[in-house]
């Protein structure tokens, strides 16, 4: 998918005098290139996503010193469109009874830990012949396109028909509403309610508060509020890329790193952003503030090293033939970094190998593979020569009893509406195969009700200990020798696919460059000035 109509360009103005000195440069690279225009693009993040899941929640918006904020929205009460100026707009919401109840079903098709896993599921849907959407509720789940199947008719001849083809976990989730939350705020001495709102400020620079207690954000660019997929309301702000680059960059990498490292950190923040803006479609937004996206505070935290390394990369993007490459990138890699297969499921991306996370020669991964037990539990001895040495999260032991495990998946089973959610206790618990990078893609638990099994990224949403799934088990027993829990004996936070944020560290203390450091985590990929040629995304075939 190239560019189009859901991304937002603009032609960054000249002054008389900039074009004077800059005509001789752009006359020489017009003679080497097509000419392409200097890009600046529009982002739109989601700040609070669900604005409204409780009637107490409130935000609060404030302009700058000696600015004032303009709100522009259509009053629910007299359907008249307004504008109105003031300095501070706080929001809250007031439950509004429905003359009649309102019954809202969703067919829900798959529920995943990740986005990337959920939209590899849309995609089989779809190649099925049956239009989907992709949703974030609490875990990324798959809906049949609301749109399409519009009915309670339709969802159920649709449910039918995927059950008669042997698909089993698929549902139907009904709720009944009384009542709907509506948007409210005060200006002057009158209340008003909308359920979207516009709001801008003449220098570009809003402050938000989330919540009563909520910390205060300052923030480029202007803000919406606007209705989402689950009957409450997200709060958006539209910046531009390389704003939004400020308050990512920094609590992404830290504020005080090493330039090459932040330089590293800035390319793939930009690619990734980029590349996954199709992620919140389903609610007309882009991108998340959390760590379900990238960690993102606006103009609060931002520092000197991070902007140096955005203003030296400006428009810097890292691409596979030609298509912005899947920028996914972690704290700590336990020492190896994994095939993107390893976690999600999904086509493999070429430039994501299994990569030993050294600058020297500290492991064979061509002849001691990572898929026997033996080999990988040498491996996760080894402390030294790695480029996250000393690093605490680089190797881990946390044990957890039989019971908070039990309580742990249990909370997941029921989250996940599973067939054996019921169970009473664990039996065993035995990982069944790992990959050649040594991570675990099948964990095997046995229960008074049967086997649950577990693939890949799904064993760190359903238990609390292990910090990666770069890990093995060990039990342990009580004085009576019966089994009382297990250790997860293991290295790396996160998924470990991609750049090593604490490895880039290192790879910068050695001197080198953001382009070698990126050359080392994503082999086989492109540097280059963002263009009109690169592809942002599209789907497998």
């Amino acid at each position: 998918m190239k560019f189009n109509n859901q991304y937002h360009f603009k032609i960054l103005p000249l002054t008389s005098v900039q074009v004077w000195f800059a005509l001789p440069l752009l006359l020489v690279f017009s003679l080497f290139y097509h000419t392409f225009p200097v890009l600046a693009v529009d982002l739109k993040v989601g700040i609070v996503q669900r604005f409204g899941d409780e009637l107490e929640d409130e935000i609060t918006l404030k302009s700058t010193q000696g600015d004032s904020l303009t709100v522009k929205f259509t009053n629910l009460s007299t359907q008249e469109e307004k504008t109105l100026t003031t300095n501070e707009l706080k929001l809250s919401m007031t439950p509004k009874p429905l003359p009649n109840k309102i019954i809202e079903e969703r067919l829900i098709l798959g529920d995943h830990g990740t986005f990337e896993t959920a939209e590899n599921d849309a995609q089989r849907w779809q190649s099925l012949g049956i239009d989907v959407e992709i949703t974030q509720p609490g875990r990324w789940q798959v809906w049949a396109k609301r749109s399409t199947y519009s009915t309670p008719l339709l969802k159920r001849l649709l449910l039918k028909g995927i059950e008669e083809k042997g698909y089993k976990d698929v549902y139907i989730e009904t709720t009944i509403l009384l009542e709907k939350p509506v948007v409210s705020f005060k200006v002057g001495e009158n209340t008003y309610q909308a359920s979207y709102l516009e709001i801008d400020s003449n220098r570009d620079i809003i402050q938000v508060k989330d919540g009563i207690k909520g910390t205060w954000r300052s923030y480029g660019g202007n803000f919406t509020l606007q209705p989402n997929s689950y009957g409450d309301y997200t709060l958006v702000n539209k910046v531009d890329l390389e704003t939004y680059l400020r308050g990512v960059v920094p609590h992404e990498i830290g504020s005080n790193v090493p330039l090459a490292a932040a330089e590293a950190q800035t390319i793939i923040a930009r690619t990734y952003a980029l590349r996954n803006t199709r992620r919140f479609q389903a609610d007309n937004y882009e991108m998340c503030a959390t760590t379900h996206c990238q960690v993102y505070y606006g103009l609060t935290g931002t520092s000197p090293i991070s902007d140096q390394a955005i203003a030296k990369t400006k428009g810097l993007v890292l691409t596979y033939n030609n298509e912005l490459v899947d920028a996914l990138y972690s704290s700590t890699t336990g020492g190896v970094t994994s095939y993107f297969e390893d976690v999600w499921n999904g086509e493999n991306r070429p430039y994501l190998k299994s990569v030993i996370d050294s600058p020297q020669q500290v492991w064979n991964l061509g002849e001691n593979t990572l898929e026997s037990e033996a080999n990988f539990r040498n491996f996760i001895a080894l402390q030294k020569g790695f480029n996250e040495t000393g690093r605490s999260l680089f190797r881990w032991n946390r044990k957890s009893s039989l019971e908070n495990l039990t309580k742990d998946l249990q909370k997941y089973l029921k989250r996940t509406k599973h067939p054996l959610q019921d169970f009473n206790t664990i039996q065993e618990m035995k990982i069944i195969e790992r990959s050649p990078s040594g991570r675990v893609i099948k964990l095997d638990i046995t229960t008074d009700l049967g086997v649950v099994s577990l693939a890949k990224n799904e064993v760190r949403s359903a238990f609390t200990p292990p910090r990666s799934t770069l890990f093995y088990l060990e039990p342990f027993y009580d004085k009576n020798k019966k089994l009382a829990g297990y250790a997860f004996i293991g290295g790396g936070f996160g998924h470990g696919v991609g750049l090593s944020q604490f490895g880039s560290y290192n790879l910068a203390y050695l001197g080198w460059s953001a382009q070698k450091i990126l050359e080392f985590y994503y082999p086989g990929t492109k540097l280059e000035p963002l263009n009109k040629s690169i592809i942002f995304w599209q789907p497998s075939q």
